[in-house]
């Protein structure tokens, strides 16, 4: 089930939230995990039991690390729970990918395989909820939180079916306090439906409707030059949008439930650095990544030269996380080494700087930015070293009739449209208010005029219309 769906608006939605509100308070985890397992197996109810065996298993090695936090040896239990997650995203998620490059080497020497084995279905969210987990258990032997004995408020904070599936990548320290103290009340739901109506907006006006032209441009094995930016153009906006407005409605959905989400998206296209790119991409995995890979590597302690090094690594395995393939590895290691270039030059992503050298390093940022996005989309390295040509004019100039016969006006309509939105939403910055939520975890209050409110709630039933004429609207980050 996905958000922008009918059966998710129309039938799910108001259900829940009935249900919801007329169970006893002291009960509404149970409702959250009743309700979020009915989410997850509309898809497949047997990898639910997946899920759950996750959840058991961490609460109690959660358990076990504050029980034995000051034995010596204690440490072998986080590294224990923490080693079994991994084995089990490693198992599901990159089985199929070792297998198949463990062929392909064979293959190209010449000697054939014999042996075949059955492919391994990817579960949908295992990615983020395999973090949610880890952020647990190491959260509990750092002392940030206290392993929880209530095993249905666990629980609910891994399957709350706002993040369960594409994120945002949360942690319990920030859920544990509300859990137990979170309000109620119709400014909270108001603002709650706001979000969800802008985020759903973004999600099917914009990235829906680019996307049948970002599909167009990559599907074509030799584009030319207008083909490929018009591509790599029409897909920076619709990754954007589609991944940002997601985020947008999980945030949205959780207040209307009580809850407080970090933000996920800050604006990330305005970036005057791949630094700062990724302060504001993506914000909740970048601060994991940050505070469970780049920390415990070492992160800035260990000299120069162990910093770029450790911010190489640290991005390098955050593209193997976004998928198993080769051109994932590759996007990681592209940002990763921009991030070690740009701390050798010594980029202050907060200093001052003139109104035209912003403009250079926003120009350049994005450039570099969609540049790494086009491994991003390709579908192997094949294709992107294909569309690369494309981008330098190495098959052809100007657009080709491939393309030009399936460009639609209200898909140029869209990209404009979010090419305005890109550079026009920081300017409402100002009607966000920065809430804590824990040490180093801010959500935002959003506090948006009457008038801004009223257009958002008017394009949503705009997008409704248009989802209901159309036939599926997937979610990008489902894949990852």
């Amino acid at each position: 089930m996905v958000f922008a769906s009918p059966i998710f608006l129309f039938l799910f939605l108001p259900l829940f939230l009935a249900l919801y509100y007329l169970t006893p308070k002291r009960f509404r985890s149970v409702t959250i995990l009743l309700g979020s397992s009915v989410f997850y197996a509309w898809w497949r109810v047997d990898f639910l039991f997946l899920l759950y065996a996750i959840i058991l298993w961490s609460w109690g090695i959660g358990l076990a690390v504050e029980r034995y936090r000051d034995h010596p040896k204690a440490i072998w239990i986080v590294r224990f729970g923490v080693v079994t997650n991994l084995l089990t995203l490693g198992y599901f998620k990159y089985w199929n990918f070792g297998v198949g490059s463990f062929y392909a080497i064979f293959l190209k020497a010449g000697t054939h395989v014999p042996v075949g084995l059955a492919e391994v279905i990817l579960p949908i969210g295992i990615s983020f909820f395999v973090f949610h987990a880890i952020s647990y258990i190491v959260d509990v032997w750092r002392k940030d939180v206290a392993a929880t004995r209530k095993l249905f408020d666990f629980a609910a904070f891994v399957m709350l079916f706002p993040h369960l599936i594409a994120g945002p990548v949360l942690r319990y320290k920030d859920l544990a306090w509300q859990f137990a103290n979170r309000n109620h009340n119709m400014a909270l739901f108001s603002e709650g439906a706001y979000r969800f109506m802008s985020g759903f907006a973004k999600k099917v006006l914009i990235a829906d409707t680019v996307a049948p032209l970002a599909d167009a441009a990559f599907a074509l094995e030799a584009p030319a030059m207008g083909d490929a930016w018009l591509g790599i153009i029409a897909y920076s906006i619709q990754l954007f949008f589609d991944f940002a407005g997601y985020s947008e409605m999980a945030v949205g959905l959780a207040l209307m439930m009580g809850f407080r989400f970090i933000e996920n998206f800050n604006n990330p296209y305005i970036s005057r650095s791949i630094t700062e790119f990724w302060r504001r991409w993506h914000i909740s995995l970048s601060t994991w990544l940050r505070d469970y890979l780049y920390i415990p590597l070492g992160g800035n302690r260990k000299g120069a030269g162990r910093t770029y090094f450790n911010l190489f690594l640290t991005m390098l395995l955050g593209g193997l996380w976004h998928g198993a393939n080769w051109t994932f590895i590759l996007w990681g290691a592209w940002h990763g080494a921009f991030l070690a270039l740009e701390r050798l030059a010594g980029v202050n992503p907060d200093a001052p700087v003139s109104l035209p050298r912003r403009m250079l390093t926003m120009s350049g940022t994005l450039l570099a930015v969609m540049i790494g996005w086009v491994l991003f989309r390709a579908v192997n390295l094949e294709a992107a070293t294909a569309f690369y040509k494309g981008m330098g004019g190495m098959n052809a100039l100007g657009l080709s009739d491939d393309l030009g016969w399936q460009i639609k006006g209200i898909s140029l309509v869209a990209l404009s449209a979010g090419g305005f939105l890109v550079f026009a939403l920081p300017f409402f910055s100002k009607y966000r208010t920065p809430v804590t939520l824990s040490k180093g975890s801010v959500a935002m209050q959003t506090h948006a005029p009457i008038w801004f409110q009223g257009a958002v709630a008017a394009f949503f039933l705009i997008a409704v219309t248009r989802l209901i004429a159309m036939s599926y609207s997937p979610f990008l980050y489902f894949q990852f």
